[in-house]
């Protein structure tokens, strides 16, 4: 079935749709197709086999042409991730993770709270045959899972864009009643500042020689990330984490007034027990 109106609004926006190393520039053009059926824009490619740009892809999207040449390309799944504050991976099999599940309605109703907010979400889609692997689903707030049948739980990447996107259209309801007041919150760490902490720890563990066996290191890391992604840490929160770690290396705290003063509290303190 296919229909267009030029004369109707374009509508864009939404989170952001990241395929993981996708293969054939085909798959590529019918999740742009997919994306902007329902009003999703902004696709972010990891990798791409064949290249990019990529005439095939082009063709595939059925003029999708404001998704397909604005595409992003990115060498590495955390660099992809950059300018993003909340990230969920998609998977059609269990996986043996902490991180918690939502189907994509549930996901999406999130999702349309956070970017109304002022903040940037994405959605990481994975490889044609082995989907996303455990590290990169670490980087993830959450797993998106779709309801199958279980014995052919077998979407294409196009498929699962598709239903993603209906998702996310589905959420634009505009009846949402707004709160007399909400709670004091601050905007969620971006995600290229979670993965600078995540190497910072990583490294630091490594130093320590943590990981042991060191066979067992990639589901440590994941298992650890995985930890860290619950929280929802802030900015602030990073940095604190980012200070703790690099004073447990034997780094030299700043000596600002601040800290000058609550060394002289304490040590007056100190004194005081003494006498």
């Amino acid at each position: 079935m296919a229909g267009t109106n030029s004369k109707a609004k374009m509508i864009t926006g939404g989170p952001t749709i990241i395929l993981v190393e996708p293969q054939l520039g085909e798959n590529i053009g019918t999740a742009a197709r997919a994306m902007a059926n329902f009003g999703l824009s902004e696709l972010r490619i990891v990798n791409p086999r064949d290249g990019w740009p990529s005439e095939r892809a082009k063709n595939a999207s059925a003029k999708a042409d404001h998704v397909i040449d604005n595409a992003q390309i990115f060498e590495t799944v955390e660099e992809a991730l950059s300018g993003l504050s909340l990230i969920y991976a998609t998977t059609a099999r269990p996986r043996d993770m902490f991180v918690s599940v939502s189907g994509p309605e549930a996901a999406m109703k999130n999702a349309r709270q956070h970017i109304s907010s002022g903040q940037n979400c994405g959605i990481l889609f994975g490889r044609e045959r082995t989907g996303l692997t455990n590290e990169e689903i670490a980087l993830a707030d959450q797993i998106v899972t779709f309801p199958v049948n279980p014995a052919f739980a077998s979407l294409n990447i196009a498929q699962a864009v598709l239903l993603m996107s209906y998702e996310w259209m589905r959420t634009d309801s505009g009846d949402v009643e707004p709160l007399q007041f909400e709670a004091l919150s601050a905007p969620p760490a971006p995600k290229e500042d979670l993965i600078g902490f995540f190497q910072h720890l990583e490294g630091a563990l490594e130093s320590a020689n943590f990981f042991r066996p060191p066979e067992k290191k990639s589901h440590m890391v994941s298992t650890l990330r995985a930890l860290f992604q619950k929280a929802g840490y802030t900015e602030r929160d990073v940095t604190i984490l980012r200070g703790i770690v690099g004073a447990l290396e034997g780094r030299r705290t700043r000596n600002t007034p601040r800290r000058q003063a609550a060394d002289a509290q304490l040590a007056e303190s100190k004194a005081t027990d003494s006498k």
